[in-house]
């Protein structure tokens, strides 16, 4: 077993918040996203690990880069997506992107404002759907819409686990001058309860993420592939829903997650909307 696959947290895609190459997504198309996402997960359990040191964790992912781009073939987990890419014709852009996010996450613990938590975001998240994008041919005039889906899904994978990135790896993504307007001090996420303060700042970046996903609700509409696009629909409404609890919602003393008894009743109504939007004639 090599050092990376020794820190994996055996966390896997049917453990996300979000479906990665479900059902719905064509045959053909999954073992590219499903290489992806081994790389992808492999490099964020090296990011989180508790028990390796940062250099470690940088020189674990600097190999992981290194055998992308086709220098080493020291991490399994690149090695398949590398041949995955070069069978497909496809860029190492987007996996790269996603490195670089994981060196800050080992380097970098507070984040200024929202447009820092963005620009985060902007290689912690948004490489995901633009491979996915691509993988599907997919024209990159959808990129806006995709990237703000991303962020948005990020934002709330944040604001869900606020208490226990903070408790763990000391690591916080709520942006410190929302936390200073409000009072709210990084010590509250160590505590079982959020504050009134708190409280605030969770309800703000909630806000904010809610014109995200404003924005990526039309993300669906673009996408010439039936299938990702039901796939879109389908996760816009989750995103939906969760942000909407996030905005009263205390993940400090409550796990603000979807139930699989929720997820169906949602799948449905994201149905609905995407037979409207798709088929249904504008008058």
């Amino acid at each position: 077993m090599n050092e990376a696959a020794a820190l994996k947290s055996g966390k896997g895609y049917h453990d996300e918040n979000f479906p990665v190459a479900s059902f719905v997504i064509a045959r053909r198309h999954r073992p590219a996203i499903l290489a992806f996402y081994n790389f992808v997960r492999t490099a964020d359990d090296v990011a989180d690990s508790p028990s390796a040191s940062p250099d470690d964790k940088l020189r674990l992912l600097e190999d992981m880069r290194l055998t992308l781009m086709g220098a080493s073939d020291v991490s399994p987990e690149g090695v398949k997506l590398r041949q995955v890419l070069e069978s497909r014709g496809l860029s190492t852009d987007h996996a790269a992107d996603l490195l670089e996010a994981f060196r800050r996450d080992v380097t970098k613990l507070r984040y200024a404002d929202w447009d820092e938590l963005l620009d985060y975001c902007r290689y912690s998240a948004m490489p995901v759907g633009r491979y996915v994008l691509d993988v599907h041919g997919e024209d990159r005039s959808s990129w806006p819409y995709n990237d703000a889906l991303c962020a948005a899904l990020q934002v709330i994978n944040h604001l869900q686990d606020c208490g226990k990135d903070f408790r763990d790896i000391d690591r916080v993504y709520l942006p410190q001058d929302i936390m200073a307007r409000h009072g709210a001090a990084v010590e509250m996420l160590g505590e079982p309860q959020a504050r009134v303060a708190l409280n605030a700042v969770l309800h703000e970046v909630a806000v904010r993420n809610g014109e995200l996903l404003a924005k990526s609700a039309a993300f669906a509409g673009h996408i010439r592939d039936g299938r990702l696009a039901f796939e879109v629909a389908i996760i816009q409404r989750f995103a939906e829903d969760l942000n909407t609890r996030l905005l009263t919602a205390d993940p400090l003393s409550e796990r603000v997650h979807h139930r699989k008894s929720e997820l169906i009743p949602l799948a449905l109504s994201a149905f609905g909307r995407f037979v409207t939007s798709r088929f249904v004639p504008k008058s």
